[in-house]
């Protein structure tokens, strides 16, 4: 598409003319309102997202970059990406629940899932399955209501029951293979923000909330 900027006259001087600043506004307002382009994977994906109630997520590797580091107290750290809890947040306020399974048992995950005031919090668990069925009976629901991000082996069985499996661009091979969606970005650095805005957009809930954040 042609520029508006294009249609302005040469300009000699150091500072761009009415007619260019007018043409900059306008594409601005063009892109604000141009639908995001998405994948045809991400489109293949929206008939399980538009039934996901709960989303359930591992943490090493997804929520985290899966790096784990040891403190001098003999602690350990992790790293949480802000956009993915900011996902989190509006995914809860769409309506849909979220809940962690993790294999390993970590302070720093229990204190970020206080944080993001998450219903279903397990840890040092090495039967995610089991802990599935649980959930499943507290809450309701039914599989196909539910959503599933792992990217490991460990996650398989969980994966392959939940109504949307989903796996983070640096799952292994065998996860990546498996699930129904595959996120364009890495755990830790954005994946599960994608896969809340792939269910939001399901719910055609996407553009109401960001309406309501930056009222335009």
């Amino acid at each position: 598409m042609t520029s508006d900027n294009s249609r302005c006259a040469d300009g000699k001087g150091i500072y761009p003319s009415d007619c260019e600043l007018t043409g900059a506004l306008l594409e601005q307002a063009r892109r604000r309102t141009s639908p995001v382009e998405r994948s045809r994977e991400w489109q293949a994906a929206l008939p399980r997202a538009r039934q996901v109630r709960l989303l359930l997520l591992d943490v090493d590797g997804v929520l985290t970059d899966g790096t784990i580091m040891y403190t001098h107290d003999g602690g350990e750290s992790k790293g949480f990406n802000t956009q993915d809890g900011f996902g989190l947040r509006i995914l809860q306020e769409a309506g849909v629940e979220v809940g962690l399974i993790s294999a390993r048992t970590s302070e720093a995950v229990a204190r970020r899932a206080a944080d993001l005031k998450l219903r279903y919090v397990y840890q040092g668990t090495g039967h995610k399955l089991e802990v599935f069925e649980d959930i499943l009976t507290r809450s309701g629901l039914r599989p196909h209501e539910t959503a599933y991000m792992g990217d490991d082996w460990l996650d398989l069985p969980l994966l392959t029951r939940a109504g949307m499996a989903a796996a983070p661009a640096n799952a292994v091979a065998e996860i990546r293979q498996r699930v129904h969606y595959v996120t364009a970005r890495h755990g830790g650095h954005g994946a599960v923000r994608e896969v809340c805005e792939l269910i939001l957009e399901a719910r055609d809930a996407l553009a109401g909330l960001l309406q309501t954040y930056c009222q335009c």
